[in-house]
């Protein structure tokens, strides 16, 4: 019996990365041999034991086949005659593919090393193909080492393009596909992610929403990037160099989905793109499953955003409305996160990186300035019910405008 340390423990080691997830692997050993140690079995699939004093999951050397469609269709085996090298064999990229004992002697069958220092990120064997979720893996780790200079080796993208036109990418669940994209939009380089997905085709078929944006120009005056789907990337960009949580960064990937909507001959001018997007929206958000605070604020986010980019012109009843769709009194960080998206939106322009955005100060002095009327004296005048709600909406008004007038 002989237990490693596997996949992204080892590579990140290799890559000078604090390695915060440790995948142990026992080769040699039966269910019976690790239960007699002490080990608790976990997992229905395959077997998974759990350390008896340290909690950490050990999993038997095990090799799969294919048997049905999307992630789950695999048939699993375990025994002790499974090799190290045939577990190996069975993981996505080589940089993954490598294990080493407890004296840190590196088994690295698929030469991962080799490619940890070309910088690539390779396929291990032609069984990649056999599971579609890793299109989004291999997106995501290309996202998260961007910044080190790695790229997708061309017969893997070959690969995934197939994978992409298979239609197997249709049989990945919402759960799954979510996680995936909800790590990746949480990297440094998150626009990586999907411009690795649009490259082998496999943006057109998860989000094809967002791949019509690519091609689709917009007014060079306000847009001197001119293409919607390359502003679309530099505004999530923005959004991860300015460490926006992933309600944010979300709302930013799908915050213009409305202009690919706009008839070519309207092009490039975009006219009740916020509105026209909405539809697009809540069919993306209900595909991916989006957590409802991620629904929410991309859904406000589309409708509103040129409102945050005109926050000085908008008259006081503008303003107070939109602050009620927002419901500022009772959710503030909501506005703030729609305030932060505006910002990253406006950054998210070629040239226009490190412009201020005095709108994003405008908008927070408003919801302070409404939140500040308070409800007690309007109560010791007698209003309540409805009478209440609009005296309040009535004072809120007039702070509004008291507001205007002296910022």
């Amino acid at each position: 019996m002989q237990i490693f340390k596997v996949g992204g423990a080892v590579r990140d080691r290799l890559l000078g990365k604090p390695v915060t997830d440790i995948d142990w692997v026992v080769v040699g050993a039966t269910t019976e041999e690790m239960l007699a140690q002490g080990y608790r079995p976990v997992g229905a699939d395959f077997p998974v034991f759990l350390h008896p004093k340290s909690g950490a999951e050990y999993a038997l050397a095990r090799t799969e086949r294919k048997s049905g469609r999307g992630y789950g269709g695999f048939t699993f085996h375990a025994s002790p005659e499974v090799t190290l090298e045939e577990d190996l064999i069975r993981r996505d990229l080589t940089i993954n593919a490598m294990a080493e004992d407890d004296q840190q002697n590196l088994t690295d069958p698929y030469h991962g090393q080799r490619d940890l220092e070309a910088r690539v990120l390779r396929h291990v064997s032609p069984a990649f193909a056999e599971d579609p979720l890793r299109v989004l893996r291999v997106a995501r780790f290309a996202a998260r080492y961007a910044d080190l200079g790695f790229t997708v080796a061309p017969e893997t993208l070959d690969l995934m393009r197939q994978l992409s036109e298979s239609g197997e990418l249709e049989a990945l669940t919402a759960e799954r596909s979510w996680k995936e994209i909800s790590r990746a939009l949480m990297e440094d380089q998150p626009q990586v992610f999907i411009q690795v997905l649009r490259d082998c085709g496999a943006l057109k078929v998860l989000m094809p929403e967002v791949d019509a944006l690519f091609g689709v120009p917009q007014p060079e005056i306000h847009h001197p990037e001119i293409d919607s789907g390359i502003h679309t990337l530099s505004v999530l960009e923005q959004s991860a160099r300015h460490k926006q949580p992933l309600t944010v960064r979300w709302a930013c990937l799908l915050h213009d989905l409305g202009k690919g909507l706009t008839p070519e001959e309207e092009w490039p001018r975009h006219i009740a793109h916020e509105h026209k997007g909405l539809k697009l929206i809540k069919v993306v958000n209900e595909r991916f499953k989006a957590p409802k605070d991620c629904q929410e604020l991309a859904l406000l986010v589309g409708q509103y955003h040129t409102h945050g980019h005109r926050a000085l012109e908008l008259k006081a009843s503008t303003l107070l409305e939109l602050l009620q769709s927002f419901d500022v009194y009772r959710r503030p960080q909501r506005f703030e996160e729609f305030i932060a998206a505006c910002e990253m939106d406006a950054r998210g322009r070629k040239g226009l990186e490190d412009r201020s955005y005095p709108q994003a100060d405008y908008l927070r002095g408003a919801a302070s300035a409404a939140r500040g009327v308070a409800v007690q004296p309007l109560l010791e005048k007698g209003f309540k019910g409805p009478e209440l709600g609009e005296a309040l909406k009535r004072e809120r008004l007039k702070a509004l405008k008291a507001y205007k007038e002296n910022a």
